[in-house]
């Protein structure tokens, strides 16, 4: 059994590790809005600058080279992490467009499809196996000072937090946040 996480970084200092030069941080398809299928090695196609970094589940048996395993120590389970910066590619479901968007001063209201966002990430399957259903139990709404090398302090502020469950179940669940910063 694995973990999958899917983080979504707006602090406008992150830079994308994902890059045609780095491919080891990049995760090995990006879906597109119309359900296309572009590999990480198109780099005319690829959208790297929508994700900081991918990293593979540690108990995967087919990964496709180059790969990253996540911290085998950090989890009793395998986990695997996808994480996404403001880009156009997921502002068609709500997310921020730009670097800055949802940061500091940014007062604007964000309606947020995670359910179809999510649906677009990418998340390991061993080749020939049933495909897995994702079932996200949890949602994490906070701030992580992830690598630095001094004294940090970090403060997170949700003024409004709705999650909305349609009646057609169909639709992915909706996420309401406001006034984020």
């Amino acid at each position: 059994m694995q973990q999958g996480y899917s983080e979504m970084i707006i602090n406008p200092e992150t830079t994308s590790w994902c890059r045609h030069d780095n491919l080891v941080s990049c995760p090995p398809y990006h879906t597109s809005i119309s359900g296309e299928i572009i590999h990480r090695n198109e780099t005319s196609r690829f959208p790297y600058s929508a994700y900081h970094l991918y990293c593979s589940p540690g108990n995967a048996e087919h990964l496709e080279k180059p790969f990253d395993i996540c911290d085998p120590y950090s989890n009793p389970q395998a986990q695997e992490l996808v994480q996404i910066l403001p880009h156009l590619e997921w502002s068609v479901h709500g997310y921020p467009e730009k670097q800055g968007d949802g940061w500091f001063g940014d007062s604007r209201t964000w309606e947020l499809d995670v359910g179809a966002l999510s649906s677009r990430l990418y998340f390991y399957q061993d080749p020939g196996t049933k495909p897995a259903k994702r079932v996200w139990t949890s949602i994490n709404v906070g701030t992580e000072i992830y690598v630095s090398n001094r004294q940090e302090t970090a403060e997170w502020t949700v003024s409004d937090f709705d999650v909305l469950v349609p009646q057609n179940t169909t639709r992915s669940p909706r996420e309401v946040c406001s006034n984020t910063t």
